[in-house]
């Protein structure tokens, strides 16, 4: 059976917990060498990964492409507007084609439901990239980087600060995955997906919402926002003024446990949701965050191609 990585629960906490893992050591074996050098083993030798782009991208672009070369395959980047797709080809004869070429397909796109068709024609694995619903590569690259800092996951008291968007919604769904506590901190009317919340809570997550920045993030051990407009989302001064009493300060981390974490999945609008004083900070851990989603993505790989 083809393994789909459209969210966190395609693979399950067993997995999720086997991928962070095998992530720690692969990281681990190559510390200090060059960026380009395959991993020892060379798992993948021999795959290629399609990787489609209908939306801009440094993190995803770079990260999965070096993921493939450590791994010691190779990858192909196509953008929509240079693809058949992007002038009438439908998504389930992209898939169909594609899956006779390559081995995987990567894809960074806006409608969810997009990339739950390609996976429904596709007979290779499908890894999402990111859609307006969700962002599971980039939870995985932050599990890492909080397991690193040195909190377990399980019980884990993570805030988060302002709009409900697709990062928070794959957020919460590895809350109800690896069992912990997400408190919410943003305006009415900018709440996650309902789903996702009542999925996390069903799996034994725990999920709070409140109003007030500073009760979101009493003793939290990690606080993480994002931009409050989203890529491609409609944005205007009535929302940006919603989310600014939500932006963390050095006053708001001062709330949070005295070792907590700061993340952001990038890239920062400074001085919006945070301050240069918080991201520059010796608590920020955005920098390994960005690196860790080479380091996670690698390991996505492995699992959707049966190594895991």
């Amino acid at each position: 059976m083809t393994r789909h990585f459209l969210g966190l629960a395609d693979a399950g906490g067993d997995a999720v917990a086997a991928m962070l893992n095998d992530a720690l050591d692969r990281k681990a074996a190559r510390a200090a060498w060059p960026k380009g050098r395959p991993d020892a083993d060379k798992p993948l030798a021999g795959h290629v990964l399609a990787m489609i782009f209908e939306k801009n991208s440094t993190r995803t672009r770079v990260s999965f492409d070096m993921a493939m070369r450590q791994l010691g395959g190779s990858a192909i980047v196509m953008e929509s507007g240079g693809m058949q797709l992007g002038r009438g080809e439908t998504v389930a004869d992209t898939a169909r084609v594609l899956s006779r070429m390559v081995d995987a397909i990567m894809i960074r796109t806006d409608d969810h439901a997009k990339i739950e068709e390609l996976a429904h024609h596709a007979t290779v694995p499908v890894i999402n990239g990111l859609t307006d619903l969700s962002h599971p590569c980039q939870i995985m690259a932050d599990l890492l980087t909080v397991i690193e800092r040195g909190h377990a996951l399980p019980g884990l008291q993570l805030a988060w600060l302002g709009d409900g968007n697709n990062v928070l919604n794959s957020l919460i769904e590895a809350a109800g995955l690896m069992k912990f506590t997400i408190r919410v901190g943003g305006p009415e009317g900018y709440e996650p997906d309902a789903g996702f919340v009542a999925r996390a809570r069903a799996a034994g997550g725990e999920v709070r919402f409140t109003r007030d920045p500073r009760e979101a993030v009493a003793g939290a051990q990690v606080v993480v926002t994002d931009t409050w407009v989203s890529m491609g989302q409609a944005g205007g001064e009535a929302h940006i003024a919603a989310m600014a009493p939500y932006q963390v300060d050095g006053a708001l981390m001062a709330a949070a446990a005295p070792d907590a974490v700061f993340m952001h999945c990038l890239p920062a609008h400074r001085g919006e949701e945070v301050t240069d004083a918080v991201i520059d900070s010796a608590q920020s851990a955005v920098w390994d965050e960005a690196e860790n989603r080479l380091h996670a993505q690698k390991s996505v790989l492995r699992w959707a191609l049966g190594q895991l």
